[in-house]
């Protein structure tokens, strides 16, 4: 009972900082979400959509393997998964709060800012990270065939919207994108 409470939690804490941003924003007559929906090229729209279906059914599929997997050999890796769960949740946290306005569901049509700072000084994307952070932790505190296949689903779909949103920061920021490039990775990490 204990892992599927904090699982539960770790859900709750993300979700949290998702729709709690949506809904800012919303009050700032900011369109957040922006996934699948505009005048965007066709392939930018179908994996938009496909990738929204792949985590709502990630999220369906994580909730009913809470409840319903109940012996799992390995405590160490329900351990592992509790990290990664915490992870997740700062990553997605740091990356919602230091993108302010610019945070967007979806590849924008509207120009934002580009933010290179706090987490983005260290990943690109942190909140897909925040994604495949949390994709893993109840993958490994909940295992199960069905879990795991949409977890990396949904991971290679975030992954397609990844080069699809780098594309547009490309077209967008110009050499000011190509230069942060340069210096900070796609998921994690610096170069020198």
């Amino acid at each position: 009972m204990l892992y599927q409470v904090i699982a539960i939690l770790i859900l709750i804490v993300f979700y949290f900082f998702y729709f709690a941003k949506i809904i800012i924003q919303k009050k700032q007559s900011i369109k957040t979400n922006q996934m699948g929906i505009g005048n965007k090229p066709k392939k930018v729209l179908l994996i938009e959509r496909i990738m929204s279906v792949a985590t709502i059914l990630t999220f369906v599929v994580s909730v009913c393997s809470i409840f319903t997997v109940r012996q799992f050999l390995i405590t160490d890796l329900r351990m592992i998964g509790i990290v990664l769960g915490v992870l997740a949740n700062l990553f997605f946290a740091s990356a919602t709060i230091t993108m302010k306005t610019s945070w967007r569901v979806g590849i924008p049509e509207e120009k934002t800012s580009l933010v290179t700072n706090g987490i983005y000084r260290w990943s690109r994307n942190p909140a897909f990270v925040g994604f495949d952070l949390l994709y893993v932790s109840i993958s490994l505190m909940f295992f199960n065939v069905p879990l795991v296949i949409v977890s990396l689903w949904a991971a290679v779909m975030l992954h397609l919207q990844i080069l699809q949103e780098e594309e547009h920061m490309l077209k967008m920021f110009g050499t000011e994108y190509e230069d942060y490039t340069k210096h900070t990775l796609r998921y994690f990490g610096r170069r020198k």
